[in-house]
């Protein structure tokens, strides 16, 4: 699994320094982290546990306790109380908690930090650990978005991902969901696993349109080194993905998204309408603030961000202790926020404000417009084309190296 960064050390009250003035003139966001799964995916570098590598050392009941503890020391260290503004729960399997232990998550929200009026609070779900009853359950309990894993239709692609879903039960979930009165719906899809040709992408598409969710992500199979695939890539069992093929399908996805009114609004969401974007991502993406609950879980506040120790069995164990979770965190250099502002700024469709350059690479930016990589939008604002979409790393390393 990723390997978290060093940073500096963390102190054990978690204090922050300088970094709450006028916290509360900006959305806030509050992130979980659920750790377990049934089974681990092939493709899968996520800080996830399965039941037989935790054995005793660690349970969910054991985890809430500790979140709650976590959100009491948030309580302590903001000082005055900052309700959450959205709130997103992911893992690993949020829906193995199971409605009732989801609805435990947002009432420790509730009676810690708060809910603002109007909140997102979504959760991720695997569809095949959900059913009308657990929709109706977190519904009832608060939910309004949920973000079903469907990653493909087609059989041989979910065998190769070593996801254990039927091909057909995200689309049947995500009509359960908008029954129970969930109203945003969103389905997630991975292109360009090994096998997988143009039809089995068509077909995916087609079922992810069929099931008329309002929101949709898409994300390039990526090959993480220590993974199961990564193991079976190297032996030669399966190719890697190709760059030229990955191009091909994106745009086979935003061809066929966009037709259906569904547009991009980061290069891989795209949603019906500015009200189904997800309020929740789109505070990491313009630089908001917020907690993250939980172990391995990333936060940023007020220019100072933290990651809190991978294992569960420890992370539990530092806050029974009466100290901070986290493993390390540094304060933000102005070139460190430079560098974010303009590296996710480029990638929502609402672009990034040319006055946001740095003066010593207008050259590189007027280079991308002339080769077609970007686009002025409202005059003053630097957008991706599709075209640019499809190199948006170059794009971004162009404008921050120049």
């Amino acid at each position: 699994m990723a390997v978290l960064p060093l940073g500096d050390p963390s102190p054990p009250d978690a204090a922050l320094p300088a970094a709450l003035p006028g916290l509360d003139q900006a959305p806030f966001g509050v992130y979980v982290h659920v750790p377990f799964c049934a089974t681990r995916c092939g493709y899968c570098d996520f800080n996830t546990y399965t039941p037989g590598e935790l054995g005793s050392s660690a349970s969910p009941s054991g985890w809430l306790d500790a979140v709650r503890r976590e959100l009491d020391l948030a309580a302590h260290v903001l000082a005055e109380p900052v309700p959450a503004d959205t709130v997103f729960v992911g893992g690993g399997t949020p829906s193995l908690l199971g409605a009732g232990g989801l609805a435990a998550v947002l009432d420790a929200i509730r009676g810690s930090l708060g809910l603002a009026p109007g909140a997102e609070v979504s959760t991720e779900a695997n569809p095949e650990s959900t059913s009308p009853e657990f929709f109706a359950g977190i519904a009832a309990a608060g939910y309004t978005r949920i973000s079903l894993g469907m990653q493909s239709a087609a059989p041989h692609v979910l065998a190769v991902l070593d996801r254990v879903h039927t091909p057909g039960r995200p689309v049947a979930a995500a009509a359960q969901a908008r029954a129970a009165g969930i109203g945003r719906v969103s389905l997630d899809l991975i292109y360009g696993t090994p096998g997988e040709t143009d039809d089995d992408l068509a077909a995916s598409v087609d079922a992810v349109l069929a099931a008329g969710v309002d929101h949709v992500s898409a994300y390039a199979l990526v090959v993480e080194a220590g993974t199961a695939l990564a193991r079976r890539v190297a032996r030669g069992e399966l190719p890697g993905p190709e760059d030229d093929v990955l191009a091909e399908r994106y745009e086979q996805i935003d061809t066929a998204l966009s037709a259906a009114g569904l547009d991009w609004y980061e290069v891989s969401n795209w949603a019906t309408s500015a009200q189904a974007r997800c309020r929740h991502n789109l505070g990491y993406w313009t630089g908001g603030n917020w907690w993250g609950l939980g172990p391995g879980a990333h936060s940023h506040v007020g220019g100072v961000r933290w990651w809190n120790l991978k294992h569960p069995a420890r992370y539990a164990a530092a806050l029974a202790a009466g100290c901070s979770p986290a493993a390390g965190r540094e304060v933000l250099s102005p070139a460190q926020r430079y560098t974010e502002q303009v590296m996710l700024g480029l990638r929502l469709a609402d672009g990034l404000p040319l006055e946001t350059l740095d003066p010593r690479v207008r050259a590189a930016a007027d280079r991308a417009l002339t080769d077609g990589l970007l686009t002025l939008t409202r005059g003053d604002r630097l957008t991706l084309t599709r075209r640019g979409r499809l190199l948006t790393d170059a794009v971004v390393r162009a404008l921050l190296v120049s």
